[in-house]
Order: structure tokens, then sequence, then C-alpha cells
């Protein structure tokens, strides 16, 4: 098996270290950027591509991440150094795929979504960021039009679930629970890690 490098978004790090284990990959290794940069979408390319010039031409790359609100920024960094991403839009894409998430989005238009890395964060990464713990009128102006939360969980933790619920009552939102597992996260790099390599990459 030829060494593989994989950058990917901090919030996928614990399901892809999971996934790595639990293949027995040794010539796998795992770079991650911060999580926090979803608030700041912008920032990913630049941040991706800077990871992509420092790496090993002789490596084989994966892009753990979706577009991720880059609205194809992402992919055109990506196309200038041969690497691949994860499919979809964002991770709740890649966790319960795009027709469930479409599905999802037409029956109620304003739905939240939450992962468990979102869930074990919520307070850093939506309450403390987006300055509502300092300011709680915020709360409204960027949830005022959403009405649903849904938590895609990765694990069935109850723990996590209590979580989940308290984060939609607090934003005055209607709950609702999905177990998506790993999804597309492991098929993606099931796939990637057991292709042969091709001609550049290292075997």
């Amino acid at each position: 098996m030829s060494s593989t490098l994989i950058i990917a978004c901090g919030a996928l790090a614990r399901e892809i270290k999971a996934v790595i284990a639990a293949n027995g990959w040794r010539d796998v290794r795992l770079e991650c950027l911060p999580a926090d940069l979803h608030n700041r979408p912008d920032r990913i390319p630049d941040a991706v591509g800077e990871k992509l010039q420092r790496a090993s031409r002789h490596q084989r790359i994966f892009v753990a991440y979706a577009d991720c609100g880059t609205g194809g920024l992402l992919d055109e960094v990506l196309a200038e150094h041969g690497a691949e991403r994860l499919p979809g839009a964002h991770c709740y894409d890649v966790y319960a795929g795009e027709s469930v998430i479409a599905a999802l989005s037409e029956q109620e238009p304003g739905t939240f979504y939450l992962t468990d890395f979102l869930v074990r964060h919520f307070d850093r990464l939506v309450i403390q960021e987006l300055g509502i713990a300092r300011h709680p009128e915020l709360a409204s102006l960027y949830f005022g039009q959403y009405r649903c939360l849904v938590y895609l969980s990765q694990r069935d933790d109850p723990a996590l679930q209590a979580a989940a619920r308290r984060a939609a009552a607090g934003l005055g939102l209607s709950f609702e629970y999905r177990h998506t597992g790993y999804g597309e996260l492991a098929t993606s790099l099931v796939r990637l890690v057991s292709e042969p390599a091709t001609e550049g990459q290292a075997t």
C-alpha cells in the first residue's frame, strides 16, 4: 500500500482516526486544519492549498473536506494539485447523503444541522464564536429563520443526544434525531486507500 496523506477538517478528526484504526492502515497519515475555519469558509481554500504545497509529491493525497461554503474555490485549489475531496456541499452531505439532506431541506428549509463534533463543541463554536454568550440578542439574528434542529449522529450516544436537545431548546427550535454513522466519509477513505496508486504516486 502506498503512503497516503489525508488533509482534513478538524471536525472530522475523531471519525477519520476511527476509520484508520478499524482498517489497520499503518501508512496513512492525518493532518488537520482548525475546525473553526467553518465560521470563515473563505479561508479554507488557502489553508488547504498551503498544506498541499508542503506535502510530498510522492504521497497519495486526499482532502477530507466537502465544498464547505467555499463556492467552488476549494475545487479550484484541488485541481491545481490533482487532489480529490469528499463528495457533497458540506459534511452533512458526507454523513447523511446528499439525497437525504436535499429531502430534509425541502421538507423544512429552515433546518440547522449538528454532527457529533458540533454537539460536543456547540458552546465554543456557536455560542462563543458567534458572540451569543456576550450578546444573547444575536441568537435571534442568527437563528431567527430556522425552525428545526436536526442532529445527524455518528455514534449512538445518549449523552450527545441530550446535549443536542438542549441546544435545540436553547435556540427555540424543534428537534429531530437521525443516526447516520460515518456515511460517505468511511466509504470514500476506504476507496482511496484501496485503489492502486497512479503514475507519480508513491508505491
